[in-house]
């Protein structure tokens, strides 16, 4: 069995995403279609309709991409410290200061939020990504699992 940092199921119990978490800063997109090459290359991942890697100052997203261990540019490329911020706020930690567990922990709740929380408000905090690309509908009244056998 392979691990995952987190999985995602849509509330009909399919697996629709794979996130991989990083706790660091300043990668690129080129940087990140390598590393999902890579996860890839060493493991046999399902197809899911989302894989997303995500790291305190950008979120990327790969949507209906496969699972070949091919270096495919994210779908969307997002900055994700903007609405991340009332989450470290909150936690009184800064993100250069925070453990990965703590960002994992962090992440988790951003999710849940989308998954469970008022669309509009969930909207107007994170951008139209989420509608635009259809990840917010995927996961809505779904599961999350973190550290995860797939």
């Amino acid at each position: 069995m392979l691990k995952a940092d987190m999985i995602a199921y849509d509330k009909n119990g399919q697996l629709v995403m794979i996130v991989e978490v990083k706790n660091i800063s300043g990668k690129s997109k080129e940087w990140a279609a390598k590393l999902r090459r890579n996860i890839y290359a060493h493991g046999v991942l399902p197809a899911t309709p989302y894989f997303m890697i995500a790291m305190p100052d950008y979120f990327y997203l790969w949507k209906n991409a496969g699972n070949k261990p091919e270096i495919i540019e994210p779908t969307y490329q997002t900055d994700s410290s903007v609405f991340l911020k009332p989450w470290y706020d909150r936690s009184g930690v800064s993100p250069a200061s925070m453990s990965e567990l703590g960002f994992e922990f962090l992440l988790s709740s951003w999710l849940y939020e989308i998954m469970y929380g008022d669309i509009d408000d969930i909207l107007r905090k994170n951008g139209h990504w989420l509608a635009e690309s259809g990840l917010l509908e995927a996961v809505r009244e779904g599961r999350l699992l973190t550290e995860a056998e797939i």
